[in-house]
């Protein structure tokens, strides 16, 4: 049992808390940090743990094995390499760090103290991913194409301006880091990396100084074309969708539940619309946020890696960096 701190706990640090508290074998919380404990205290004792005001009280005790951050990302490194430093397992929430400077030099830290680091990619761990890596591995898509993906919730419309999620310097590119990076991730990790972006990032409605509307284009080093919208002012949904040479795959919900594998249809076209014969299949009911959590516990214990390698985690960052970078320049960039 790995015993855990964590540390941020607005609304998603709860998320993580809850996801196993009580009810995991692998991981449990038994302390906390937050800059003003009695806005949490009440959390804190139903959850059954203690709290601190401060990381440093948290890196003070012996008895935590390992620390979560639900943090802003502008922390994230100064909070990995003092983590590191003492000797604890490290969960940072996603992404890891804005740049791929600062996510060499965190994973630096984690790997000279050899201490595990996992990112925050809780959709790694979905079963409709697991059943897309088959249908690639084995060729059932054939020649892979294009990808794309979209992921949306109205959040944008509820941050305050004082709020460090509304904050560009925090969360540049509207929901480029709280969503979209999450199909960045999953393609990354299925079709390898990306070699050229180009983003455009903009305000309509939200009712703070943050970009609402985000598109991005793809070209990744396969060959492969891509493209990823995410929104910050409409419904939730989510929709990922592999295009090959031999049929396409579509995940989507929010909870990735819905997955549809259609193969192309074969003869010509003549006019008439075609026959779609759609294999579907429902994934509802797994929680990937406990499956993380589990999954880092594991790591934490020496045992199966986390799924998110050093090399992905860093060149996650170095995509961020440069569609950053091109939503400020209008122009396409090349991933460092």
């Amino acid at each position: 049992m790995i015993n855990a701190a964590i540390v941020g706990l607005g609304w998603w640090g709860k998320v993580l808390v809850q996801s196993v508290q009580n009810k995991s074998d692998k991981i449990r919380f038994t302390a906390g940090a937050v800059r003003t404990p009695s806005k949490v205290a009440d959390f804190a004792e139903e959850q059954g743990f203690t709290l601190h005001d401060s990381l440093d009280g948290v890196l003070a005790d012996d008895a935590i094995d390992a620390v979560v951050f639900a943090t802003p990302h502008s922390r994230h490194v100064e909070q990995i390499v003092a983590t590191a430093a003492a000797g604890k397992h490290v969960f940072m929430e996603k992404p890891l760090t804005l740049t791929k400077a600062d996510a060499e030099e965190a994973v630096a830290a984690t790997q000279k103290a050899g201490v595990a680091l996992a990112v925050g990619f809780n959709r790694r761990y979905s079963p409709a991913v697991a059943a897309l890596r088959e249908q690639i591995e084995s060729d059932t898509l054939g020649t892979l194409l294009h990808w794309e993906g979209t992921m949306c919730a109205p959040i944008g419309m509820a941050l305050t301006a004082d709020a460090w999620r509304a904050d560009k310097r925090e969360t540049p590119a509207g929901g480029l880091t709280p969503m979209a990076i999450h199909i960045i991730d999953i393609m990354i990790d299925l079709l390898g990396e990306v070699d050229e972006v180009y983003c455009q990032s903009f305000r309509r409605i939200v009712p703070n100084d943050h970009d609402d509307t985000t598109s991005i284009l793809f070209r990744m080093k396969n060959g492969m074309s891509g493209y990823v919208g995410t929104l910050l002012a409409t419904h939730p949904s989510f929709r990922m969708h592999i295009w090959g040479s031999e049929g396409s795959t579509e995940i989507r919900n929010p909870d990735m539940s819905a997955f549809l594998y259609t193969p192309n249809n074969t003869g010509q076209i003549t006019g008439a619309a075609g026959v779609i014969n759609t294999d579907e299949r429902d994934f509802e009911g797994f929680d990937t946020i406990s499956a993380e959590l589990e999954g880092f516990a594991d790591a934490a214990s020496g045992g199966t890696p986390y799924p998110v390698t050093p090399a992905q985690a860093i060149h996650g960052c170095a995509v961020i960096e440069a569609i950053v970078k091109s939503a400020e320049g209008g122009t396409a960039v090349k991933v460092g």
